[in-house]
C-alpha cells in the first residue's frame, strides 16, 4: 500500500472548530459512506455531539483533503462513561473510493486513537472490507451486538 502524502488531515473538537466546513464534511460522509451511511440528518446530530461542549458529551471530527477537497472524514464520540463501556466510539469513517488503498483510513483510524483517552469501540458489518484494517489496528471482536429495535 503506497501512503498519499499529498493528503492534508485535521482534528476538530469541542473547543476547536471554527475552521470546520460542517455542511461540506456531512456531505461527504453521507455519499461515501455507501452502504455503510446512515441518513444525513442523523451523521449531522453525531457531529453534533461531537462537537458539542455539554457534559458527557464531545468528541472529535477528523478531516482528511487533497487540493482543498475532502477525500477522508471520521467521527468519534464520547460515551462518557469508562471501564465496563468503551470511553470512545468511532461512530463514522469514510475514505473517498479514488483514494481507498493508500493509507489514507488507516491514518484517520491512527490519529484518532492517537488524540483520544481511553478505550475506542466501533461496528463494522461483517462484509465490510474495512474489517481487516481495524483488526490490523490491534481492534478485536470481543461480542457478537444484538438490538432490540423499536
Amino acid at each position: 500500500m503506497a501512503e498519499n502524502t499529498s493528503v492534508n488531515y485535521s482534528i476538530y473538537t469541542p473547543t476547536d472548530n471554527q475552521e470546520l466546513k460542517r455542511d461540506e464534511v456531512l456531505d461527504f460522509l453521507f455519499h461515501h459512506l455507501d452502504e455503510y451511511g446512515d441518513k444525513r440528518e442523523d451523521i449531522a446530530k453525531c457531529m453534533d455531539y461531537a462537537l458539542s461542549t455539554a457534559e458527557g458529551k464531545g468528541g472529535s471530527v477528523l478531516v482528511a483533503r487533497e487540493s482543498d477537497q475532502v477525500v477522508g472524514a471520521l467521527i468519534l464520540n464520547n460515551t462518557g462513561m469508562n471501564g465496563y463501556i468503551p470511553e470512545n466510539i468511532l461512530v463514522y469513517v469514510a475514505v473517498h473510493n479514488s483514494q481507498r488503498g493508500k493509507g489514507v483510513g488507516k491514518q484517520l483510524v491512527q490519529m484518532a486513537a492517537d488524540n483520544t483517552t481511553g478505550s475506542i469501540a466501533l461496528h463494522v458489518e461483517p462484509q465490510n472490507p474495512a474489517r481487516h484494517l481495524y483488526e490490523k489496528m490491534g481492534f478485536t471482536n470481543k461480542y457478537l451486538e444484538y438490538r432490540l429495535t423499536r
